[in-house]
C-alpha cells in the first residue's frame, strides 16, 4: 500500500502491511502482529506532518479511523471537546468556535488529525494546543494497556512532548480532551492577525472572525490545503522557529544589514520567562537572509511561492529530492547566519541517523 496518498506532501513508498483501525483493540492487535513479525509499527494520522522515504516502511502502518468531536459544558464557564485520534482537527476548531469556546481559534486551517496535535504540540499565531489539552488517552504499548495522561504528564514544550522525545514510540494516542473558555476573547497576539483586523478596522473580532482570518492568512501563505493550489502540496511549516539568546539578535541584524528592531522575534514561549533573555526567531526570515526566495526549486522539490517556510512537491517529487532541498536550506542558513534549523515533519522509513 503506497503511503504517498496518505500524506499531504504526496511522496514516499509503500508499507509492507497497512491496517485500518477503528478502536483501541484493533490498534493493539496490529501492534502485536508487528511484534510477532519482528518489524516496526507506525500509527498514521492525517499525514500532514510526515515525510515517508522512497523505499517506504518495512513494517506495519496503522491508520486510525476518524469520527466526530463531542462537546460538553462543564458548568464552570468552560466547555470540553473530546475527540478520537482519527478525527479531523479542523472539525474540532469549528465546533469550538460554534460553541463560542476560545482556546484553539488561531489553530484553524491546520491540516491533520487530533492524534497528532499533542505529539508536536501543534501551534500557530501565538497559540499552542497544549494550553487547551486536559487529558490524552493512549495505549501504553510497553504495558499493552490504555492510560490517561494529564497535560502535565505529556511534557509539552515548543513543538515537543514526551510522545516525540523521551517516550517516542511508547504510546499510541487514541483520544484527546480539550478545555475551552466559553465566551472568551480570541487570541490576537501575532502581528499578521493584528494587522488583518487593523486593516479592516475591527476592534473586537469574534471567535469566528479570528478563525476565518487565520484561515485566510494561511491560504495566502500556501498553508491551507486547497485542491487546486500546488503550494499546499506540502507538510506545512518544514522548519521550527529557533529560540536564541536575545543578545544574539544584534549579530543577526548586522549579518542581515538591518536594524535590531527589524529582526522578526517573538516571546520564546514554553519553558522560558521574559527575564530569561530568550526569544524565538522567524525561520522564514533566516531562510530569506540566507538567499533563498519564494519559488526556489531543486528538481521537483521547491519552496512555496507564497512562503519560504514550506517545502512543496512540485509534481512527482521523490522523498530524496525533498531531503536534498531541506539539507540545502539548513546548510545555507548555517553558513550565512550560524543558526541551525530543525525540521518539523516526522520521518518514516529512513535509516537512523
Amino acid at each position: 500500500m503506497s503511503l504517498a496518498q496518505y500524506t499531504t506532501l504526496g511522496v514516499g513508498g509503500a508499507a509492507r502491511w497497512f491496517v485500518e483501525a477503528s478502536d483501541e483493540a484493533e490498534i493493539l492487535a496490529a501492534v502485536r502482529f508487528a511484534r510477532a513479525q519482528g518489524v516496526g509499527c507506525f500509527i498514521l494520522g492525517g499525514g500532514s506532518n510526515l515525510l515517508v522515504s522512497d523505499e517506504g516502511f518495512d513494517g506495519v502502518v496503522v491508520r486510525v479511523a476518524g469520527g466526530a468531536p463531542v462537546w460538553a459544558e462543564t458548568g464552570d464557564g468552560t466547555g470540553s471537546i473530546t475527540a478520537g485520534a482519527g478525527v479531523d482537527w479542523e472539525s474540532v476548531v469549528r465546533l469550538a468556535v460554534e460553541k463560542n469556546g476560545s482556546g484553539v481559534e488561531c489553530l484553524a486551517g491546520i491540516p491533520g488529525s487530533v492524534g497528532g496535535t499533542p505529539v508536536q504540540n501543534v501551534g500557530a499565531y501565538g497559540q499552542e494546543v497544549s494550553h487547551s489539552i486536559v487529558r490524552v488517552r493512549a495505549l501504553d504499548l510497553a504495558a499493552e494497556k490504555a492510560v490517561d495522561l494529564t497535560a502535565a504528564e505529556c511534557g509539552f514544550g515548543y513543538r515537543r512532548s514526551i510522545f516525540n522525545t523521551t517516550e517516542r514510540g511508547r504510546y499510541a494516542i487514541t483520544r484527546v480532551e480539550y478545555r475551552l473558555t466559553i465566551g472568551g476573547k480570541p487570541l490576537l497576539e501575532y502581528r499578521d492577525v493584528k494587522q488583518y483586523f487593523a486593516e479592516r478596522a475591527v476592534a473586537r473580532p469574534m471567535l469566528s472572525q479570528a478563525a476565518a482570518a487565520v484561515r485566510e492568512i494561511r491560504a495566502r501563505k500556501g498553508m491551507l490545503l486547497v485542491v487546486d493550489d500546488a503550494d499546499s502540496r506540502s507538510a506545512g511549516s518544514f522548519f521550527k522557529n529557533p529560540v536564541v539568546a536575545l543578545d544574539g539578535v544584534a549579530c543577526l541584524a548586522r549579518i542581515a544589514g538591518c536594524r535590531v528592531a527589524d529582526v522578526p522575534q517573538f516571546p520564546a514561549g514554553w519553558g522560558y520567562e521574559p527575564e530569561d533573555g530568550m526569544v524565538k526567531l522567524s525561520a522564514a526570515w533566516l531562510i530569506e537572509v540566507a538567499g533563498f526566495s519564494k519559488g526556489f526549486a531543486m528538481g521537483r522539490a521547491g519552496l512555496s511561492t507564497k512562503h519560504v517556510l514550506a517545502i512543496v512537491n512540485l509534481g512527482g517529487a521523490t522523498a530524496g529530492e525533498i531531503v536534498a532541498l531541506r539539507d540545502a536550506v539548513i546548510e545555507g542558513v548555517r553558513a550565512r547566519t550560524g543558526m541551525r534549523l530543525e525540521q518539523e515533519p516526522v520521518l518514516l522509513g529512513f535509516a537512523a541517523g
